[in-house]
């Protein structure tokens, strides 16, 4: 086994361990806090998901860094840095990303991890725990389940279902509603699903045509289904039509077909 492919299964053990960790309190009675503003949530189960995951990478990679949402967790030995490092391995880990989904017991939510070489992703996994779903992107591959993921083959905008992706406080509801009309004047249909990493992942398994956001994103919300979505054959670039990368200026992912339309509904949202 190479050492790409050890970390993708590696990603894919600590996205199930983390997951699972989380599941156990799901539509269970927990406490719930905030963090910026009283809809970005946090729970304890957060962070002890978080806690699993990383135990489980630095089983097999002890000296790595680690990219991680939930700072407050820094008492377990591992090296967990602010940003990704640009020459040599790191992981990114999001115990759970659509807490707000988590909190309000809809089902869709996942724990993803990736792997990092030179500040490019190059191994993934996006467990969608309360689903029983496994996306997973190796090297050289994208799957589900173990069955191989392919893009959606649309080509007409007009038939494109693409979701706006964001955060958007109460006093910035104006944003949000230039992001909603830039897609909708743009594309067939429009879906809002609640987590960025299940959010690509649906872009690379065809389920969606493309998505926008177009202001800056944390790494642990994107470079897992970056990776997935580029192996599956789509397209992903920030907001100029450029080569995404973990500080680009928001993202745009697609199909590949009709790309520069989603491009330029993320420049027409900023505006």
């Amino acid at each position: 086994m190479t050492d790409a492919h050890h970390r993708a299964a590696i990603a894919e053990r600590a996205a199930r361990a983390g997951g699972v960790v989380a599941r156990e309190g799901f539509r269970a009675d927990h406490a719930v806090e905030t963090k910026d503003n009283k809809n970005d949530l946090v729970t304890e189960l957060d962070r002890d998901a978080q806690r699993q995951a990383v135990a489980t990478v630095r089983e097999e990679f002890p000296d790595d860094a680690f990219v991680c949402e939930e700072d407050a967790v820094r008492d377990d030995g591992a090296d967990l840095v602010d940003d990704v490092p640009e020459t040599g391995p790191a992981w990114i880990v999001d115990p759970i990303d659509g807490t707000t989904n988590f909190v309000h017991g809809n089902r869709t939510w996942a724990t993803a991890v990736a792997a990092m070489e030179d500040g490019e992703p190059a191994a993934a996994a996006v467990y969608l725990p309360s689903q029983e779903e496994l996306y997973a992107g190796g090297p050289d591959s994208a799957t589900r389940d173990g069955e191989s993921l392919s893009v959606s083959d649309r080509t007409d905008p007009e038939r494109f279902v693409v979701a706006p992706v964001g955060w958007f406080g109460m006093d910035d509801r104006d944003a949000f509603a230039a992001l909603c009309r830039a897609v909708v004047e743009r594309f067939g249909d429009m879906r809002r699903i609640g987590s960025f990493q299940a959010t690509l992942a649906q872009v690379a398994d065809g389920a969606l045509e493309g998505l926008v956001c177009p202001h800056a994103t944390h790494v642990w919300d994107t470079a897992a289904g970056v990776h997935l979505v580029r192996e599956a054959g789509g397209t992903v670039t920030d907001v100029h039509g450029d080569r995404w990368r973990h500080d680009s200026e928001g993202l745009v992912a697609s199909n590949g077909e009709a790309h520069d339309v989603l491009v330029e509904a993320a420049q027409d949202a900023r505006n």
